[in-house]
């Protein structure tokens, strides 16, 4: 395997160990390849969910952008649900699993189709 799936693993075991989903592969690794080369940057790699910095970025590029949603409070209301699922006290939160929530939570998986 390389690193890439070594990648998809780690967030496919967060998905099911700390956030209690079961993932459809096929999905997180379309969501995992979208997300570029950002997997492989430690400090990209994660969203700082206590910084609200970050947490507009995933809205604006993501939400927004990448998914084409329109702007409005239910999109932070979504991120702040998605980090809750995740844990609040979880220190690596990956870009890609919150990403795969954040999608799968708004039904836009045809995005990735």
């Amino acid at each position: 395997m390389g690193k890439q799936d070594d990648l998809i693993e780690k967030y496919a075991h967060d998905l099911r160990e700390k956030c209690g989903i079961e993932p459809d592969m096929d999905l997180l690794r379309k969501v995992t390849i979208g997300c570029g080369p950002a997997i492989y940057d430690p400090d990209a790699e994660t969203v700082a969910a206590t910084q609200p910095a970050e947490l507009e970025t995933v809205k604006q590029n993501f939400l927004i952008r990448k998914l084409g949603l329109a702007d409005g409070p239910e999109l932070m209301e979504a991120i702040d649900a998605v980090i809750e699922i995740y844990g609040r006290s979880e220190r690596n939160k990956y870009r890609a699993v919150v990403y795969y929530m954040l999608t799968k939570h708004f039904g836009k998986e045809h995005i990735y189709g």
